[in-house]
């Protein structure tokens, strides 16, 4: 077990080490750069100015050259400084990304506390009026797009019944977090159930049809014990494997929600510093977002140990 999980993280940092060569190339391709926006925003430094701040910068260096010593420095826990904010690139994630960690993580448990047991009782079900309403929500969660059910719940509970306040992140003077959270939450969570009650359903069916399942009911199993112990268990491991690809997003966040209700998460501060040409920043959250997500699968390994013993790591 040891073993297999040494060599998972392994290969994760390889991974991260060729993505961030990667990242950091794509970037450094894009159209223009830090000099020629502040070329741009001041007509008084001349090409002399220029080509001094690009040697000062480093930009003059191949793109080998500059990733290196990029790499050196972000080992020793220094990502720059970030063009936009004035400010370290650590410091500037800091907010965002406990802002993200709280909506993204909350809509997430939200979504699965809803849609599982769904799921499971649909699955154990299928075919009656309850598995037919179970895949009407689905649909319905699967098919709104995520900036029209967040515009009509502002509409309703901000506007017309004025429970809950619109947008932003805290009240005038600090405080209120809680409330602010509700209609997005609620936006990502009715858009999260729909798909993972689809996969828990599918699963439980196609689990409660395998012969083991037949053989532990020809013993004596009582069908509660059949499902909750035995099929469960076994249904849980592809849903597993979608929460785990979904942990990139998660971290990530949502530009759209996050747009739609002036959230400051790290869904707009990735847009915010790829349109701004905010190369440290960019490639600091970018790889942040690889980073978990090559975090969440190796975890979603040790989950399918834990959930099928049949499985085993050597």
């Amino acid at each position: 077990m040891l073993r297999h999980l040494a060599g998972r993280i392994g290969q994760s940092a390889v991974v991260l080490l060729i993505m961030s060569f990667v990242v950091y190339g794509l970037i450094g391709l894009m159209p223009g750069d830090p000099i020629d926006l502040m070329i741009s925003s001041n007509p008084k430094l001349t090409p002399a100015d220029a080509e001094r701040l690009r040697r000062v910068y480093g930009l003059d260096q191949p793109l080998l050259g500059r990733w290196w010593a990029w790499l050196g420095a972000a080992l020793s826990g220094d990502f720059g400084h970030s063009r936009l904010y004035a400010r370290p690139v650590l410091e500037v994630m800091a907010a965002p990304l406990v802002n993200t960690l709280l909506l993204m993580g909350t809509a997430l448990t939200l979504s699965l506390a809803v849609a599982l047991p769904l799921g499971v009782l649909a699955g154990t079900r299928p075919g009656s009026w309850f598995d037919r309403a179970a895949n009407l929500l689905a649909f319905a969660g699967i098919s709104m797009p995520v900036f029209w059910l967040g515009l009509m719940l502002i509409v309703l509970f901000a506007v017309r019944l004025g429970w809950l306040p619109a947008s932003g992140v805290e009240a005038v003077g600090g405080g209120d977090r809680a409330r602010h959270m509700v209609l997005p939450v609620l936006t990502l969570a009715l858009a999260g159930i729909g798909q993972h009650l689809r996969y828990m359903r599918a699963a439980m069916i196609e689990t409660l049809r395998q012969d083991w399942i037949r053989t532990a009911r020809a013993k004596g199993l009582s069908w509660r014990r059949v499902v909750l112990r035995h099929a469960l268990r076994h249904a849980l491991t592809p849903v597993a494997t979608v929460v785990a690809l979904e942990a990139g997003a998660l971290f990530s966040g949502a530009l759209i929600t996050e747009t739609v209700f002036a959230w400051p998460g790290m869904g707009k501060l990735i847009y915010d510093s790829v349109m701004g040409n905010d190369f440290n920043l960019a490639l600091a959250t970018l790889l942040l977002a690889t980073a978990v997500t090559l975090a969440a699968n190796v975890a979603a390994d040790l989950a399918y140990a834990a959930l099928d013993p049949r499985i085993t790591w050597r």
